[in-house]
């Protein structure tokens, strides 16, 4: 597994980041809340915390249309 020593870093944990970034948006977790340090790390949970405020933004429009619809 390629890791980059100095910064503490590797793939494994670059996904776990964007996971519980993920994770942290869908329970309405503040952005701020990051639990990183280190610039690579932080940006994967902020990437997964963007994707997951999307998504959440998505599940609500298509409720609201179902909601009109129904």
């Amino acid at each position: 597994m390629a890791r980059d020593i100095k910064l503490g870093w590797d793939v494994d944990s670059l996904n776990k980041a964007y996971r519980q970034g993920l994770m942290a948006a869908s329970m309405n977790m503040a952005r701020d809340r990051c639990p990183y340090r280190g610039e690579v790390v932080i940006a994967a949970w902020e990437a997964g915390w963007e994707d997951g405020r999307e998504a959440q933004a998505r599940k609500t429009a298509e409720l609201d249309v179902i909601g009109r619809i129904a």
